[in-house]
């Protein structure tokens, strides 16, 4: 039998002391430890959500990776590169790659009878992956974009359907300015998205890849690049690596330099911002712990007070002070336990009830998103807890050596 743990288990469970300060006691630490878990839970999963659904917006305009001219990535200004079948067969091939897109860049302006809005057209081919669109359309629908003709259709943004009063299946001439003078083309509004991302709100138009590279007067065989999405996206410098020594530095037909960038490198300040949440959520775990580690602390010094004439008899019965120290730890953890329980419960729940309800609300002016995002992770949640016993209990190991000066005669004696 473990005498420490049978003898913890009684007091634990001992219903019928006299004594009332224990009890009070045993309520805040187990409430101390609930609290820190639960603001531990709720930062974890929070963050979690809130860098994923911005990262995966930034990444659904601009893929994990790109490739393009060598000039392209290093300024504003669209130069051409050759992606046919042959480059695009290269870049399906490296170890990572899960799809490759064809994408190409106009700017323009939108002009209605009453407004104009200077926008950037962004053509796509057949083989453009939808998803991330199709997740953030709210009216409309998407077209089908080809490479082979024009289908005269846009997919605008809500900011800029708003500013310019449109609506769906409404016409507007585009006009483009270059050294070819300045032309006109008509459009209908086909679909209209809303991703809450202002600076890709107020100036992404989608349209097929024939027409942007058309108005660019570039060969059919030429794009503004590539988007290439990797399988992991924390692998995602592994596999630019791969384009680093693969297509980087080669030359194409026209005399152009691929060059490659990765979402993180073209949207520097965006990931910059997000990597600084990861601190706050380290900061948060430190000062949680500290809480409940202080609380447990507090809670056991004065259990092991109230216990002093226990703890004298016991010595008195030959227990060792190390046997003693294990009772009240085992104790402790039977707080401890509780308090995570109760923890997980309540973090937990209210997670869910944001995550069905979106009951908390965001500018997204200045999140980027108009709810508090959720995403669990079971694992982490897991070791949340486990870190945190751990942690509680080891703190606790230090005054428990109290009993160590609880002389047996003394103690009996203690009122």
């Amino acid at each position: 039998m473990n005498f420490p743990l049978f003898i913890a288990k009684r007091i634990y469970t001992d219903n019928k002391e006299k004594r009332q300060v224990s009890k009070p006691v045993i309520r805040i630490a187990t409430a101390g430890v609930a609290i820190g878990l639960a603001v531990m839970i709720i930062s974890v999963c929070v963050v979690l959500g809130f860098k994923h659904t911005i990262r995966d917006k930034v990444v659904g305009f601009g893929s994990h990776i790109q490739v393009a001219d060598f000039l392209t990535l290093q300024s504003s200004e669209q130069y051409p590169i050759q992606m046919d079948d042959s480059m695009m067969n290269v870049l399906k091939k490296i170890e990572g790659v899960k799809h490759v897109q064809r994408y190409a860049y106009k700017q323009g302006i939108l002009k209605t009878d009453n407004d104009f809005l200077g926008v950037l057209f962004k053509g796509v081919g057949p083989e453009f992956d939808s998803t991330f669109i199709h997740q953030n359309m709210i009216e409309g629908s998407l077209p089908h974009f080809s490479d082979e003709s024009s289908s005269n259709k846009l997919v605008i943004s809500k900011t800029i359907a708003n500013q310019l009063k449109l609506k769906i299946n409404q016409k507007i001439f585009g006009y483009f300015i270059d050294h070819q003078g300045v032309r006109a083309r008509r459009y209908t509004i086909a679909g209209i998205y809303q991703t809450n991302l202002s600076q890709y709100d107020k100036v992404i138009c989608m349209n097929d890849l024939y027409s942007v590279v058309k108005l660019n007067g570039w060969e059919t065989d030429q794009a503004s690049g590539a988007e290439l999405t990797v399988h992991d996206f924390n692998h995602v410098n592994e596999v630019e690596d791969q384009v680093i020594n693969q297509v980087n530095r080669t030359v194409d037909k026209y005399g152009e330099t691929y060059s490659s960038q990765t979402i993180k490198e073209l949207n520097p300040a965006i990931f910059s911002w997000l990597d600084l949440l990861d601190l706050n959520v380290w900061i948060i775990l430190a000062l949680m712990t500290a809480v409940a580690g202080v609380t447990m602390i507090s809670g056991l010094l004065i259990i092991i007070l109230e216990r002093t004439n226990m703890i004298g008899v016991l010595k008195a019965m030959g227990a060792r002070n190390k046997t003693i120290r294990r009772t009240f730890l085992w104790f402790a953890i039977f707080i401890i336990g509780r308090g995570l329980l109760w923890g997980n419960i309540l973090g937990i729940g209210l997670l869910l009830i944001q995550k069905y309800t979106s009951l908390v609300k965001l500018d997204p002016a200045t999140y980027y998103v108009s709810t508090v995002p959720i995403e669990f992770n079971i694992p982490l949640i897991i070791l949340i807890n486990i870190a945190t016993m751990l942690i509680c209990v080891l703190v606790l190991i230090a005054p428990s050596y109290l009993i160590s000066h609880i002389h047996p005669v003394k103690a009996i004696r203690y009122e």
